[in-house]
This record gives C-alpha cells, structure tokens and sequence, in this order.
C-alpha cells in the first residue's frame, strides 16, 4: 500500500506501485478511442472551435471543471483541474498541449505553397491507427499528447490517488500560428498570443512547474527557441519590356525579380554559417538556430509590360534563448551590403525563447525520470535538439519565470503502447509533483 505522503521522500516501490495503479485504471480502448476522435476533428491553425468545443465537453463529461478562457469567442484555451485536496502543502503542475495542426488552408493560398495533389493528402487531417500504429499529423502534433494526459489524469482520479497541488489540464489554439502578418489580418490570422499565453495571464492558473506534452521520444527538454519573420526587400528598376537589355550577370540586371538569383545563393550560404557560429547548448538541450526561405514575393501578374522595383524575400529565422532580434536583423543587412544588393531588411514577427533554470527544472527532471523507470521506460533522457529547435508552449511559462519542460511520447507513429505509456508517466509524474514527493 502506498503510504507517501506530501512533502515526504518516497521510494521506488511506492512509485511503482502507483505507476501500476494508473496503468491499470487506463482503458486502452477508451485512449485509442479518444486519440481517433479528437485527431478525426478538422483543427486548422485559426479555426479550433470544434476541437475545443470536444476537449470541453469531454472534461465536463469527467468532472474536470473546465472553463473556456479566450481573447476572441470562436478560439479559446480549454482548461480543467483536479487535485488540490492540501493546496498549501503540495505543488501546481500544468500540462498544456496545442489543439491546432499544421495543414493546408483549403482555400485559394494553397496553390501558392502545394503542388498539385499535395493539400488533398488524407494525412493532414486524418487521425488513422493500422497494426498497432497511429499515424497521422492531428495525432503528431499534437492530439495524440493531449489525449494522453487526459487519460493519465482520469487514470489518478479512478485509481484513487489523491493530490495536495493542483493538476490542470489546457489545451490551447495558436501555437503552430498563423501571424498577423501582411494583408492576413483579422481574428482568424492571431498568433500565439491568444494561446497559451493569453490562458497564462487570464486563465486563473497558477502553476508552479508546467509540462507542453508534445511527441519529444521520451526525451525531456527545458529550453526552446523563438523565432523571427524577416522580410527583406530587394530594390531594382521597373523597365518597360522592349527597352529591357539583359546584362550577363545576373545581379546587374536592373529589376530585383532577377537579382533576387544570385541573392538567394549568397542568402543560403550566411544560413548555414548562421546555424553553425550559434549553436546553444545547455543542461536543459541543445538549441540550433535554422534558417528557412518561407516565401518570395515581387511584381504583379496582372500588370504586366514592365518588370518590377520591389523583390521581398521572406525568412524564418528560429533563435536560441541567447540571441537577440537585433543581432539577427544587423547580420541580414551586412549581408545585403556585403553582396551590393540594396534594399532593406525588417522585423515582421519576433517571439523571443527561453529556457528554465536548470536546478528549478532539475526537480522536473527526476519526477519524470522516476516514473519513466516505474513505468518500464527506463531513465528520461535529453530531448534531441530538434526538439529544442523550435518554438514550443512551455516558452511561456519560462517566460513568465515558472519552470517549464516538453516532454511526450514517440513523435512520428506512436504505438498503442507508446501511448499508454505515456499515460502512465504523465499520471505518475503529476502524482509526484502535486504531492511533493520529489523535489
């Protein structure tokens, strides 16, 4: 029988005697079913209406007390709770995961970015389970997280362990995007400032550690990257078509559409020098800054008879918590110079990343690691640094100064074990957590 209580040190078979307890009140079928009914729910980036609408009725169908909490009413933060039996002597711990997946839009932008075919993938959209093995980009990134920690959750309940912290249990839109960027505006275009963030300050939660449950292989990490949206315009001449003479060098040609040529091959070479000279590394994983033309954009096609004055061609840029916007942008604009281009560079989107302080996320580290090895997944390893490459939720809460980490199961076709797996350890380390057993 366990007999851990708040604040005490526990041992290893109490830990696994929980971990069973958990593992045997989850319904396998009921999380299979939950992962394929929640990833068959269109869930776009700017329309996570249903997908909320879902996660709330089912928290409310498990006595969750959940909430919608939103800057606007059709994308709203879902949050739950259990726990809090003896607030003042246990701990808060948050699990939050994103209800939005990447996708085509549907609509007529996607010829700008797929080739034929391509948007008309079931896979975007599709939550699908074969032998044993989920696939699909819903389940991906990141419902089949999600589901998993709320199957965790009604595991402790129904496993009658009990919680002095609070537990509690968001999903939120906005962390994929889109940005309010260009001509995209309007409520459908917010980042992620209506997500996670906006459930962060308005949501009435008050965390002391938070966990963004998203596929990482088992591995854990506290850091994360921002990330910057350049655009950098290439200035030219506009010549009218019969007086056009075309130069043997292509950056001597006067409209920007050619230049942008031999730009974009200069472009290339500084974002592979970039990732290399800011390579981060910390006891909480390793942060690579990549570089990515997302778009180019010049001219107009339905004026035709001249070429153009404006080339803009877009860049993300992920950043490592060290790195600063305006080192970012310096760089692009020497570049530009260096090369004899004119034209400017400017910002357009900037979220800044962060990290935990290693020995308040030590602590975070050892409860997962505990119940990892209760769970028979041995010892939790470093995330690899992609998934400290990129911009994930628990930038928020490091942000905010609450110690934060990522954590989930395998990320490309999960199993049904891996999944259930990944119950238990979320079940298991929220038990830990809220109830002070590791510290």
């Amino acid at each position: 029988m366990i007999i851990a209580k708040s604040g005490s040190r526990v041992s290893d078979a109490e830990i696994r005697e929980a971990a069973e307890r958990i593992r045997s009140a989850i319904d396998r079928q009921e999380l299979i079913d939950l992962i394929l009914e929640l990833g068959n729910i269109p869930s776009l980036a700017g329309y996570e209406k249903a997908a909320g609408d879902f996660v709330y009725e089912w928290m409310q169908k498990e006595s969750f007390a959940p909430k919608r909490v939103g800057m606007v009413p059709d994308r709203f933060n879902v949050i739950g709770r259990c726990g809090g039996d003896d607030p003042l002597n246990g701990r808060n711990l948050l699990f939050t995961s994103h209800l939005d997946t990447e996708a085509p839009q549907y609509n007529e932008s996607d010829r700008w970015k797929y080739r034929p075919g391509s948007a008309d993938k079931p896979e975007w959209l599709q939550a699908k389970l074969e032998n044993g093995v989920f696939s699909g980009r819903p389940v991906e990134n990141d419902r089949g997280p999600m589901s998993c920690f709320l199957i965790g959750a009604k595991a402790l309940k129904r496993a009658g362990l009990s919680m002095a912290g609070t537990l509690y249990l968001t999903a939120c839109p906005a962390e994929i995007g889109p940005e309010h960027v260009e001509e995209f505006r309007g409520p459908q275009f917010l980042g992620k400032e209506i997500g996670a963030q906006f459930m962060m300050t308005h949501g009435g939660v008050a965390p002391d550690f938070a966990v963004a449950a998203e596929g990482t292989d088992f591995g854990i990490s506290w850091v994360s990257s921002g990330h910057a949206n350049m655009r950098i315009d290439l200035y030219g001449e506009d010549v009218f078509t019969p007086l056009l003479e075309h130069p043997e060098e292509l950056r001597r040609h006067p409209s920007p559409l050619v230049k942008v040529a031999p730009f974009i091959e200069a472009l290339q070479r500084w974002c592979v020098d970039f990732e290399k000279r800011n390579i981060y590394r910390s006891p909480g994983g390793t942060a690579v800054p990549k570089v990515q033309i997302g778009a180019i954009r010049g001219g107009d096609p339905h004026l035709m008879g001249g070429g153009s004055e404006v080339c803009s061609v877009y860049v993300e840029l992920t950043l490592t918590p060290v790195q600063t916007i305006a080192d970012a942008q310096r760089e692009l604009e020497r570049l530009l110079r260096s090369e004899g281009f004119e034209g400017r560079v400017e910002p357009i989107v900037f979220r800044k990343g962060f990290e935990a302080d290693a020995t308040e996320a030590a602590g975070l580290h050892r409860a997962f690691s505990r119940a990892s090895v209760s769970a028979g997944r041995g010892e939790t390893p470093i995330a690899h640094s992609i998934y400290s490459s990129m911009w994930r939720d628990h930038n928020v809460f490091n942000m905010y100064g609450i110690p934060a980490v990522t954590y989930g199961p395998k990320r490309f076709r999960p199993t049904v074990d891996d999944m259930v797996d990944a119950a238990v350890v979320y079940g298991t380390t929220a038990w830990l957590v809220c109830n002070r057993l590791v510290e």
